[in-house]
C-alpha cells in the first residue's frame, strides 16, 4: 500500500506527463525517424540512421524542447484551461507553477546542451525554436490568423532540424541534383503544415467560451464562426495540391493509399463541420484531424513496405 505521500508524488509525476503531453512526445520522436529514414535520406541505410548519434541528439534535443514548449503554453493558459478543460486543468494544476517553470528551463537547457554538441548551427536553430514557442505562448496565439499560421509553422519545424542536418553536408553544385527529392519533402510538409492548421482553427471553435472570457482574438471571436469555417473549408481543399505532386509527380509508393483514404474522411470531416455548432462536436471534428496526422506517421512505411517483411534487408541495404 502506498502511503499518502508516495500517492501525491505519483499524482504529481501524472500531472507533469498530462502537462507535457508525454503521449505526444513518442510520436513525434518515431515521425523524425521515419521521415529521416523513408523520406529526408531514403539513399542512407537505416541502421546508419538509427545509429546516428548526432541525429539521435538532433531528435532528442526536439522532442525535449516540445515538451518544453506544453510547459510555458500551460503556463500562459492556465486561465483559459479552467474554462475550456476544466478536469485536465484540475489535474495540470497538482504540480505548482513554479515547478513548471523550474523543469521549463531545464529541458531548454538541456535541449540546447545537445544541439550544442552536434553543431553551433544547431544550437542557433534550437535556440531560435525555444524563443519562438515562448513568444507564441505569451503574445502570438492570442492573435488571429499569424497565431494559427505560428502554431502550425512551430508543429513543423522540429522536421527542418533533420533536413537541415542531412542537407548541411551537400556541396552547392550538389543542390540541383537533390531538387527533386527537395520538392517531394516539401509537398510532405506543406501537407502536414496544411493539416495542423486546420486543427489550430478547429481549436480555435472548439475554446470559444475560453478564448473570449479571457480577451483571445481569434478569427471566430474577431469574425465569426462561419468565416471560420469557410477559411477551413479553403484550407481543406488546398490539400489537393502537395497531395497531387506527391502521387502524380512523384513516387511515394503505396502510401498514396494514405492520402486517398485522407480524402474521404476530410470530405465527411467537411460536411460534418458544417452542421457542428457546439463544443463535443467540434472535439470530435479535431479528434479526426489528430487521427489523420498520427496515422500518417505510422504510413510513412508505405513508402517503402519491404520494411513490414524485410526489416533485417532494409536495416542493412547499401
Amino acid at each position: 500500500m502506498l502511503s499518502r505521500q508516495h500517492k501525491l508524488l505519483v499524482m504529481k509525476i501524472v500531472s507533469l506527463f498530462s502537462v507535457v503531453r508525454g503521449y505526444n512526445i513518442p510520436i513525434i520522436v518515431l515521425a523524425q525517424y521515419l521521415s529521416a529514414i523513408f523520406i529526408l535520406a531514403p539513399e542512407k541505410r537505416a541502421l546508419d540512421i538509427l545509429l546516428d548519434f548526432n541525429l539521435f541528439l538532433i531528435v532528442f534535443a526536439s522532442a525535449i524542447t516540445i515538451a518544453s514548449g506544453y510547459i510555458i503554453n500551460n503556463f500562459y493558459d492556465s486561465q483559459k484551461d479552467l474554462i475550456n478543460r476544466p478536469n485536465k486543468s484540475m489535474l495540470d494544476r497538482l504540480v505548482s507553477q513554479k515547478t513548471k517553470l523550474s523543469v521549463y528551463f531545464t529541458l531548454n537547457f538541456i535541449a540546447a546542451l545537445m544541439a550544442l554538441i552536434v553543431s553551433w548551427r544547431a544550437f542557433l536553430f534550437f535556440s531560435a525554436y525555444i524563443f519562438l514557442i515562448w513568444f507564441y505562448s505569451h503574445k502570438i496565439k492570442k492573435y488571429p490568423i499569424v497565431g494559427n499560421l505560428t502554431a502550425a509553422f512551430l508543429a513543423v519545424l522540429p522536421f527542418f532540424a533533420i533536413l537541415l542536418y542531412f542537407y548541411n553536408k551537400i556541396s552547392f553544385e550538389e543542390i540541383e541534383d537533390h531538387m527533386s527529392h527537395f520538392a517531394v519533402i516539401s509537398a510532405h510538409a506543406v501537407f502536414l503544415f496544411l493539416l495542423l492548421l486546420i486543427r489550430e482553427m478547429i481549436k480555435d471553435l472548439e475554446n470559444l467560451k475560453g478564448d473570449l472570457a479571457n480577451d483571445y482574438k481569434t478569427i471566430p471571436i474577431r469574425y465569426n464562426e462561419t468565416v471560420s469555417k469557410q477559411i477551413i473549408t479553403i484550407l481543406t481543399f488546398l490539400t489537393v495540391i502537395p497531395v497531387y505532386i506527391l502521387i502524380d509527380i512523384y513516387d511515394v509508393g503505396y502510401m498514396d493509399i494514405y492520402f486517398y483514404v485522407c480524402f474521404i474522411f476530410l470530405l465527411f470531416f467537411l460536411l460534418y463541420l458544417w452542421k457542428s455548432n457546439s463544443k463535443e462536436q467540434y472535439l470530435i471534428l479535431h479528434n479526426v484531424l489528430k487521427f489523420l496526422i498520427v496515422s500518417g506517421v505510422f504510413c510513412i512505411v508505405l513508402i517503402n513496405p519491404s520494411v513490414l517483411w524485410h526489416g533485417k534487408n532494409l536495416l542493412l541495404k547499401v
